[in-house]
């Protein structure tokens, strides 16, 4: 169920550079139901900036009612909700969308998770639920550079993790689709997030394997009324498109065209 709630704030973390992890707690905890869901955040009270901020889940506590989520400080409004300080509130209307189905892969089996940017923290709670169940997984996480890169500790603990920077100041330099080819390709699922041409450059790697991709788009209300978020899907034809907010932000590989 969508609530819309005054989350409290625990904690706020400057975590890279312009990078911030923000934890908050309240009973719209207890409603997400997968990883890979949104929360649309209003970043303040007053009437500007008007519209909320989508920010993808990073991770839950439900014995805690907490969910942590990680989003870059990089406009007026972001950086207006990385000054909030803890017992402070927060706007919150979620939880979002339909996130990655863990379900998909079998106990026993192997994932690889890929992502970029800010397109990482939502495969952190995926990579926990599928240890949970028995999945190996491993992480193939791509930044721009060393002072942007974070959660590489995190990813670590839940299996082996490869960092790629385009300036080659951490990791592989390069781009993620350059760690993946020297993967073993004996695995059962692989899961990414994070920019469109990133996102395109691993649905052409792994064709011929079974996949599930989250996009990044503007969003006006995050809950499919204003269609400021379609995409087209690969059946191209005029009437034929998907809501990210509402239908994903999670598709099947090969159900969006990029």
């Amino acid at each position: 169920m969508i609530i819309q709630e005054k989350m409290k704030v625990v904690r706020q973390t400057e975590i890279a550079e312009h990078i911030f992890e923000l934890t908050l707690a309240g009973k719209l905890v207890g409603e997400i139901s997968s990883p890979g869901q949104f929360v649309h955040v209003r970043v303040s009270e007053t009437q500007e900036p008007l519209l909320r901020r989508p920010i993808s889940i990073a991770s839950i506590d439900k014995t805690l009612s907490q969910m942590t989520i990680i989003y870059r400080a990089e406009g007026r409004g972001t950086k207006l909700l990385s000054s909030k300080l803890a017992e402070e509130t927060v706007n919150v209307l979620g939880p979002l969308g339909n996130g990655f189905p863990v379900k998909e892969t079998s106990e026993g089996e192997t994932a690889v998770l890929i992502g970029g940017g800010i397109g990482v923290p939502p495969l952190y709670e995926l990579s926990k639920q599928l240890k949970a169940k028995g999945v190996k997984c491993i992480h193939v996480l791509g930044f721009q550079t060393d002072a942007v890169c974070f959660y590489e500790e995190e990813f670590n603990r839940l299996g082996d993790t490869y960092v790629v920077t385009v300036d080659g100041s951490r990791g592989t330099q390069g781009f993620v689709t350059d760690v993946m080819a020297g993967l073993e390709t004996d695995f059962a699922t692989y899961y990414s997030c994070g920019p469109m041409p990133m996102l395109k450059a691993v649905q052409n790697a792994y064709s011929d394997k079974k996949g599930f991709l989250s996009f990044e788009q503007r969003m006006g209300c995050g809950i499919g009324a204003c269609f400021a978020c379609v995409c087209h899907t690969t059946n191209n034809t005029e009437h034929d498109y998907v809501k990210v907010c509402s239908d994903g932000p999670v598709f099947p590989a090969g159900v969006v065209s990029i």
